[in-house]
């Protein structure tokens, strides 16, 4: 039940991933990291089977590496993408991966910019976007609450609506959310969202009553 969910603001990118780890009927762990800090204005967020998110993800991180290394310059959020979805699509006939993408960026030239690309090799450029089972409550929260000039705050503010519409409605929910922003000043954490972790003096109090 994985959820990525991607908002382009007015000079930034705001990526959220679930944080669990499971298989089948189990929750192996709920501190799992599905945002990748590829270099210091790209982040990648992926969904999939663990094995294939962790081993491609990693693969674009030390290849953009690669490349800047080589060429004393880093590929643009665009190039990566497109990179990104190359080696999906030269993969689909050999080995596939079995991972979603939502691409986000920082570029001075060309601002803020997101990317869909899907484990097909699908790429596309999007304002907003949601892989996984939340998507089906995420989207149509988007398609009426964004917009384009959004402030963080305001493209925080959504997210944190599509979580709570995941929690609320989803059958097998992820608890937890990590929330990481992408602008000018570079890629990194922003915020995590954990049940029992936003207000825990209340829940404190709760068990006390009960006991």
């Amino acid at each position: 039940m994985e959820c990525v969910i991607g908002v382009v603001g007015r000079d930034f990118a705001v990526v959220a991933a679930d944080t669990s780890a499971v298989q089948s009927i189990l929750v192996h762990k709920t501190d799992e990291d599905k945002i990748m800090l590829l270099d210091s204005h790209k982040l990648m967020g992926a969904s999939g089977e663990p094995g294939d998110r962790v081993q491609f993800t990693e693969f674009i991180q030390k290849n953009l590496h690669l490349y800047q290394f080589r060429n004393n310059m880093p590929l643009s959020t665009a190039a990566t993408a497109n990179f990104t979805r190359g080696e999906l699509a030269t993969a689909l006939r050999k080995n596939p991966y079995s991972v979603n993408i939502i691409l986000a960026g920082f570029d001075k030239d060309a601002g803020a910019s997101m990317y869909y690309i899907d484990y097909i090799a699908t790429l596309h450029k999007i304002d907003k976007g949601a892989f996984g089972y939340g998507s089906y409550f995420c989207l149509s929260l988007m398609d009426k609450l964004y917009r384009p000039d959004m402030t963080v705050e305001e493209a925080v503010d959504l997210v944190d609506k599509c979580i709570k519409e995941i929690r609320l409605r989803l059958v097998v929910a992820p608890q937890n959310f990590a929330i990481k922003i992408v602008d000018k000043d570079g890629a990194r954490d922003y915020a995590r969202r954990e049940i029992g972790g936003d207000s825990p003096a209340t829940a404190t109090a709760t068990i006390a009553t009960t006991a």
